[in-house]
């Protein structure tokens, strides 16, 4: 089953994010991914991982700080499609990179 988690607020999101995440593993899911807002609203890093949670903290661990104060998380059950990193959530339109 999917999960969805968000925050907007004060502190840094990725931590809490990241946190709610945790918090959802119980579900079920096959791959998970975060999208944070940059602080100047000028970028959108996403960075998702097929597998479990720890996967995505790899990967996050291996890349540039995620600092921002809007996030969100997306765990996904593969219920249409593979479960691979081109299939992970959150997904971007055509314009959008991601890592």
């Amino acid at each position: 089953m999917c999960g969805i988690v968000g925050y907007v607020g004060p502190d840094q999101a990725l931590p809490i994010v990241l946190e709610g995440l945790r918090r959802l593993e119980y579900r079920g899911y096959d791959s998970a991914g975060v999208a944070v807002l940059a602080d100047d609203a000028d970028r959108l890093a996403v960075v998702r991982r097929a597998g479990k949670l720890g996967e995505l903290e790899a990967a996050l661990a291996d890349a540039e700080p995620l600092a921002g104060h809007t996030a969100m998380g997306h765990t996904r059950w593969a219920t249409h499609g593979a479960p691979t990193h081109r299939n992970a959530h959150p997904h971007q339109d055509c314009h959008g990179g991601s890592r």
